[in-house]
């Protein structure tokens, strides 16, 4: 097979992907495209234990090519926090940390396909799992994963409005000030208060919707309203062990950024192999 390059390859991609996106309004649709039907089964907290020990193996025997596909989350965590690194930007740096915890099912795909790869004996690089931009999964991975960044979003603006109405409108002189302000004061309590109800309710919307419902797309030709809706009933059918789950990936997702954000380069890899074996578990089809 002749090496090919770079230019050609980048555009053989891009290419795929804009034929993957057109398609993907075919793939909205409930209907399961393989004949497969979901049925979700009952997990204990010993499946969530098993799921990341296994998570843990998978990353070990993937370890480098896991690492350079990751890397990229810790960059773009660190230029967001450049970003937000004036005073003015000082009440969102917090939001910014937990907001990965909304993105993080999206960012957690590669892992995904790469501990598929591994269950079924094939080679399981980052090559490999990049070639997900080349199947039937494409399509509906992004328009699920738009959505997700569409919550980080709202949540970024809705942290945003919190901080204005409780110790806003003017900038924090300072870091400490703004730590100051915040635990000593009735508005710092305030923000606390609304912020982690505010918080716990666009993650609890983003466990539900995506817990199950992207491996599900690696895994299966369905659409994405029957991806969302089998993660939903995951969910609805498991509520004690996906809350500990959803306050696993929550805390491990947070210690992840520090410091600087390079713990996500051990952390999300293992979540998100993790996930995959929840996944399995959750989810038997017939």
């Amino acid at each position: 097979m002749p090496i090919r390059n770079p230019i050609e390859w980048s555009v053989d991609q891009l290419r795929f992907a804009a034929q993957a996106v057109e398609t993907a309004g075919q793939d909205v649709h409930p209907a399961l495209q393989d004949g497969a039907t979901p049925h979700v089964m009952r997990i204990g907290l010993a499946d969530l234990r098993e799921a990341l020990a296994r998570g843990a193996q998978d990353f070990g025997a993937n370890r480098s090519d896991v690492i350079l596909l990751c890397i990229i989350y810790p960059l773009i965590g660190l230029v967001l926090a450049r970003l937000a690194s004036g005073t003015e930007a000082v009440p969102l740096l917090f939001p910014l940390a937990a907001g990965f915890a909304l993105v993080g099912p999206f960012a957690g795909v590669g892992m995904y396909e790469i501990s598929r790869r591994r269950e079924l004996g094939l080679d399981a690089r980052w090559a490999d799992a990049l070639g997900l931009v080349r199947t039937h999964a494409f399509g509906p991975i992004l328009l699920l994963g738009l959505i997700l960044v569409a919550l980080f979003v709202l949540w970024m603006m809705a942290a945003q409005a919190i901080y204005m109405l409780t110790l806003g409108p003017e900038a924090p002189a300072s870091f400490g000030a703004f730590i100051r302000d915040v635990f000593l004061t009735r508005g710092g309590w305030a923000l606390i208060v609304v912020g982690v109800g505010v918080g716990f309710l666009f993650a609890a919307l983003t466990l539900a919707i995506g817990v199950v419902s992207f491996p599900l797309l690696v895994e299966r030709n369905v659409g994405v309203e029957t991806a969302v809706w089998t993660s939903v009933r995951a969910v609805a059918a498991n509520p004690g062990p996906m809350a500990v789950w959803g306050m696993i990936v929550a805390a491990g997702l947070v210690i992840g950024t520090v410091p600087l954000f390079l713990g996500l380069i051990i952390i999300l890899p293992i979540l998100g192999h993790a996930t995959w074996h929840l996944y399995r578990r959750a989810v038997v089809f017939v």
